[in-house]
């Protein structure tokens, strides 16, 4: 069970190295825009174009790694008053629920991102970006993964509820791994 985890968080590691990739293109891109705008007077569709579609990756591969390394939102002020058998159903539940949603978007999103690739569609701007689909595959994919790592924080907290040996829990953002 324990390498189970590891293996799921070992993948939304890397797509999270993805999704970081992608910000640091979209920075650059941004940049770049804005040199040619203002020194050049050149603004290209498909140079903006790329700069919204690199959101998606940004955001739908980061919700997974912002679990995964607890950098999401949740309401501390109350978790971090409870036993730790309250912590661990609070986990167990949320767990679920994250895996739930999660598959249940990705089921509703598919035939969305099929119709776009089966109408091969692409930007109506002149000058703008072609396959809209692979951007629109993120939404699947991203929630896929959401729902991968909810199956890691459910099988967690279900070792911890057991008293089973736990496997290492991921680092916070700024704190470093172990």
């Amino acid at each position: 069970m324990a390498s189970l985890i590891e293996s799921i968080e070992h993948g939304i590691g890397i797509l999270g190295a993805f999704a970081r990739l992608c910000l640091l293109a979209l920075v650059g891109l941004v940049a770049t825009d804005v040199l040619l705008r203002y020194f050049f007077a050149i603004s290209p569709v498909g140079l903006q174009e790329l700069e919204w579609h690199l959101l998606s990756p940004i955001a739908l591969l980061g919700i997974s790694y912002a679990l995964k390394h607890r950098a999401d939102v949740r309401v501390d002020v109350i978790y971090d008053r409870l036993p730790d058998g309250g912590k661990q159903l609070v986990d167990l539940i949320s767990g679920i629920l994250t895996v739930v949603i999660a598959l249940a978007i990705v089921w509703l999103s598919w035939p969305y991102v099929m119709q776009s690739f089966q109408l091969g569609e692409g930007s109506p701007d002149p000058g703008g970006l072609p396959y809209r689909y692979l951007l629109k595959a993120f939404i699947p994919l991203g929630f896929a993964a959401l729902a991968l790592q909810g199956l890691a924080d459910l099988l967690r907290a279900g070792l911890a509820l057991s008293g089973a040996p736990m496997p290492a829990s991921p680092a916070a953002p700024d704190q470093p791994s172990a």
